[in-house]
């Protein structure tokens, strides 16, 4: 995990120095920074005043996850790569290449992404075939930035797990902040897409789309045994040796803590007010699961105190991820205290199994809310953990999983009113006790009752939430 940035312009390294700073929180371990002038890497963040002048260069941050903790990004030879994510399928694509004669400097995974584009390349694939490739063999969560050192080329996973912005006049880099602190106004590069920034603008074309996951409608049983096994196969390669899940006694953390428990030792994470039901079911089921369990029991100073940390995270004035947020930030923050880098979290399975109301209203939301849920859920995840040094991980959205509830046909998603329904009977046959199976679950910002605190704070300020929640976004951003 950490923080890519960079762009095209004259004399930039004024601008890279003010990114790199607006952005280390997402990646401290060391820096790199690649120009058409130069490159410095570093672990001393005290020499980024070093860095090379040029008109197009790419940075990192690194928050060391995958590989030698001593390799820092950019990789450059021919071409020049920056990846913030995991490929978790790394070592069998490089296999794959090195059988092909492909060498390697490195363990880290960030460089089978350099060298599958570049075999592709010297093979005669145009840049956006090769990258459309790439898409369709990465197991991963990935926001990549690729140069042929004239132009600048950037793409994130076809889920959208790992938030990547750019702007109108060249600039791109993990967080809308970072933009904004040199001026520039953000926009999201979107899920499966590639965007070519170049000297005479912004182009953009869309090289993988979800609906390519579709097919043949599966049977009940078949349905059944593709969510269970590509749900247990994404669990075991994104879990560690200590891996951390971010839990709340609902059905999809406690399948998800159940499944990681095969293959790492697990801790829970939970945050709530005293007396909120997230907190009395994560005690409950982590007991019943036999699972350490670390809460965060957060008060209204708690939250006053937590709120421009949570803002400046989120970026943006929305009242329903400011209250989601909060758990979050807290759960996260007990992570990193712990040492707990890898929080595994049940984000995802609502919109692929049919898990809100508002489903059975309009069943057509729930790929929709599939498209929208990188900027709308995920990058606010990432970027709330990042602020405290934790990856999340999604096990729902690996791409296989996704595959599998796509196939799956609506009625055995939603039957007789019963929300989610055959991922309850899956959690049945791995060993999920029945009343935590069939469990009805609040969202997040009221499970935890962070919503209804909210509503309190805003009300002593005689503001409703909405205004409250604009009215801390600028107090943060005001400068930017």
């Amino acid at each position: 995990m950490c923080l890519i940035a960079g762009g095209i312009g004259r004399h930039l390294k004024p601008k890279l120095i003010t990114m790199m700073r607006s952005g280390k929180h997402r990646g401290g371990d060391s820096f790199g920074v690649w120009t058409n002038e130069g490159v410095l890497k570093s672990e001393d963040f005290s020499k980024i005043g070093e860095i090379p002048d040029g008109s197009i260069g790419l940075l990192q941050c690194r928050l060391a996850m995958t590989g030698s903790k001593s390799f820092t990004q950019p990789f450059f030879n021919n071409f020049v790569l920056a990846h913030n994510g995991e490929i978790y399928n790394h070592r069998q694509i490089r296999e794959f290449l090195e059988r092909r004669g492909v060498e390697f400097e490195s363990d880290v995974d960030t460089e089978v992404i350099l060298r599958f584009l570049e075999f592709q390349i010297e093979k005669g694939s145009s840049i956006a075939e090769s990258v459309k490739r790439l898409m369709r063999v990465l197991n991963g969560d990935y926001a990549i930035a690729f140069s042929d050192k004239e132009n600048i080329y950037l793409f994130r996973d076809p889920i959208g797990i790992r938030p990547l912005y750019y702007s109108q006049n060249g600039f791109f880099a993990s967080e809308k902040k970072v933009l904004w602190s040199i001026g520039e106004r953000a926009i999201p590069v979107n899920p499966g897409e590639l965007v070519k920034i170049s000297r005479k603008g912004i182009e953009r074309v869309q090289l993988f789309t979800l609906s390519e996951l579709k097919g043949t409608p599966f049977s009940y049983e078949r349905a059944k045994l593709s969510i269970r096994k590509s749900l247990e196969y994404a669990v075991r390669i994104r879990s560690a040796k200590k891996v951390g899940v971010l839990f709340s006694g609902g059905l999809d953390s406690s399948l998800i803590a159940l499944l990681a428990s095969k293959y790492s030792d697990v801790i829970l994470y939970t945050a709530g007010a005293e007396g909120s039901q997230d907190l009395e079911w994560a005690r409950k089921v982590s007991e019943e699961l036999g699972l350490k369990l670390r809460e965060y029991v957060f008060s209204m100073d708690d939250v006053k105190n937590s709120l421009e940390k949570v803002m400046f995270a989120i970026e943006e004035p929305n009242p329903m991820n400011l209250a989601i947020g909060i758990p979050i930030y807290f759960a996260t923050r007990l992570a990193r205290e712990d040492n707990t880098k890898v929080l595994l979290t049940g984000q995802g399975a609502d919109e692929l199994f049919g898990g809100y109301a508002k489903y059975l209203r309009d069943p057509s939301l729930m790929e929709k809310d599939i498209l929208e849920m990188g900027e709308r859920n995920l990058a606010r995840d990432d970027k709330i953990a990042m602020l405290n040094g934790v990856e999340g991980r999604f096990p729902f959205l690996d791409l296989n999983v996704v595959k599998g509830g796509l196939r799956t046909p609506l009625e055995y998603k939603i039957q007789n009113g019963v929300r989610k329904a055959i991922l309850r009977e899956v959690a049945l046959e791995v060993g999920l006790p029945k009343e935590v199976a069939y469990r009805e679950k609040k969202a997040c910002q009221y499970g935890s009752n962070a919503q209804k605190i909210l509503e309190r704070i805003a009300k002593k300020e005689g503001m409703t939430l909405t205004q409250f929640a604009e009215k801390v976004f600028y107090e943060v951003f005001e400068h930017t």
